[in-house]
């Protein structure tokens, strides 16, 4: 009986054994890694939260969070020779025309969808009005702000870095130094003072005089010094980089030994993504967790920021899940979805991290193994646009800045929103890639329409959770930029395919096995054996 119900269900049971185990192992093999990403993910933040119950001291938080801090720093390591071998190898092996054409296309493409962001975040923040729900706690002073302008030339600075080698690890920024201006003599000499009776601590009917002296308070002021700040200055590595690659494509056979390392440097970075990628789930989980430790109480948050957080979001979704796949579809005529699901990984390391610059090798490996992206245009659009791609940022700092001005109640016209917009864009350009730099940018949205600069702190506690989904936004532009930059130049990279081969061949003696053999070869050849028979000696005889 039982082997009549076991036939029974062989037969009925439309796949065997075999055909299971083939297939989970080809679902691993393609997706293994990107299913223990999305499940690294949900542990960190069931582990954060249950061990918030602990609380565990600010040592024992660190200790927990330590192979988090390893993934962060295998991924800061790749930063810098994955963005200099990228562009040089990548503008050196394309034309001049087709490489302005491409450059035009990118920077055009990337102002547009800042801009465009801009304005979603900006009609969704004047649409539900989070500022009406939000109070703001009274606050001392914080620390003197840079002005606008001096942060536009701190950009423009770092656009050309002094020293390569300190750009590295440093960039330069402009320190505001305390001075306390000399008073007035005469006016010292005028001095208050007040005479108080005050009862005797052990006899309350004796009351004893107190002088009470009131003076001026001293005059501050504030003086700009050169300074440096312990970031990588990516923007100017991309230029230098950028620079290098298109004089080194001009170059020819000359520059070509150069292009070859450069070359072999980026396979040799991207191997060792290969290798490093399975330790990320497990960085994730306590990457993730430790961020959640150090929280604030999430209740509390939610009352007062809530409807904030709410309306980043929905800006973020809006953009990200309905702007750019729609701008994908209408320039490539093909459907985007299949083309995001190729790039997940990419987007959960974003979520861990909140840096699109520590994301650039595992988005560059997901858009060459998974989407087929031409090298030569990721290795151009991916770092260009980790510098001053920044949709997510520019959306968060218009309706942080209107968001804060409805707090204090103030009343924008549409010239100021204009400008919010116009400066939102321009500032988020200069935002570095690093978790919460657009608190730094921010500062030229306030003060650019008179806001107080002080109610920054006002979004900082939630600020750690906004900024990783609005890194998975960036990176999401960078990568459906390179997708359609990759489909608009695709008649131009596929009529110059030989300078590409050229170049990424390392082959000993590579240029003399493609020329065709002549008579005057065979003739040489004959002439180095009859030298060798008489005289023992190998001669290379060649033609002059």
């Amino acid at each position: 009986m039982w082997e009549r119900i076991k036939k029974a269900l062989l037969n009925n049971f439309p796949f065997s054994l075999a055909d299971v185990v083939t297939w989970l192992r080809n679902y691993w093999k393609k997706n293994g890694l990107l299913t223990l990403s999305m499940l690294s993910v949900i542990t960190g933040c069931l582990i954060g939260f249950l061990l918030r119950a602990l609380e565990l001291s600010d040592q024992e938080k660190q200790y927990f969070s330590f192979p988090g801090e390893l993934l962060m720093r295998m991924l800061k390591m790749l930063i810098l020779p994955l963005i200099t071998s990228s562009l040089m190898s990548g503008l050196a092996t394309m034309d001049s025309k087709v490489c302005g054409k491409m450059g035009l296309i990118t920077i055009t493409y990337y102002l547009w969808t800042t801009f465009l962001a801009v304005a979603v975040g900006i009609i969704l923040v004047i649409c539900i009005h989070p500022g009406a729900a939000a109070q703001k706690e009274e606050h001392l002073g914080g620390k003197p702000i840079l002005s606008s302008a001096d942060a536009l030339l701190d950009l423009i600075r770092n656009m050309f870095p002094a020293n390569l080698i300190e750009a590295s690890f440093q960039q330069y920024r402009t320190v505001l130094i305390p001075v306390v201006k000399s008073q007035d003599t005469k006016f010292l000499k005028k001095s208050l003072s007040f005479i108080y009776f005050a009862p005797d601590d052990k006899n309350p009917e004796i009351h004893r005089p107190v002088l009470l002296e009131i003076t001026p308070s001293p005059q501050m002021s504030y003086k700009t010094r050169p300074g440096t700040n312990t970031e990588m200055n990516v923007l100017g590595i991309v230029i230098f980089s950028a620079t290098i690659g298109l004089l080194l494509g001009k170059m020819g056979d000359r520059g070509a030994p150069l292009v070859n390392v450069c070359q072999c440097l980026n396979e040799a970075v991207m191997k060792i993504v290969s290798v490093a990628v399975w330790y990320f789930p497990f960085g994730i989980v306590f990457l993730i967790a430790g961020k959640i430790l150090d929280m604030e109480d999430p209740a509390t948050i939610g009352k007062k920021l809530g409807l904030y957080a709410i309306t980043v979001m929905a800006g973020l979704f809006i953009h990200g899940v309905i702007l750019l796949p729609l701008l994908y579809l209408i320039f490539t005529k093909k459907n985007p979805f299949p083309f995001i699901q190729g790039i997940l990984q990419a987007l959960l390391i974003a979520l861990a991290t909140s840096s699109s610059s520590a994301t650039l090798p595992i988005t560059l490996k997901c858009l060459l193994e998974n989407n087929g992206i031409d090298r030569r245009v990721a290795r151009f659009v991916l770092p260009v646009g980790a510098t001053i791609n920044m949709d997510g940022t520019a959306l968060y700092e218009a309706v942080a800045a209107i968001f804060i001005a409805q707090v204090n109640e103030y009343d924008l016209d549409m010239g100021q929103i204009i400008t919010i917009s116009i400066t939102a864009t321009a500032a988020s350009i200069g935002a570095a890639g690093i978790p919460q730099s657009g608190l730094v940018t921010m500062v030229i949205v306030l003060t650019s329409v008179g806001l107080p600069t002080d109610d920054i702190t006002l979004i900082v506690a939630v600020d750690w959770a906004l900024d990783r989904f609005r890194t998975m936004t960036n990176v999401l532009g960078d990568a459906l930029a390179a997708g359609i930059v990759a489909h608009i130049c695709r008649r131009e990279f596929a009529a110059l395919p030989e300078k590409q081969n050229l170049l990424t061949t390392a082959e000993p003696c590579s240029n003399t096995q493609r020329r065709p053999i002549t008579k005057e070869h065979e003739v040489m050849e004959i002439i180095e054996e009859a030298l060798a028979e008489r005289t023992g000696i190998h001669y290379n005889v060649c033609q002059v």
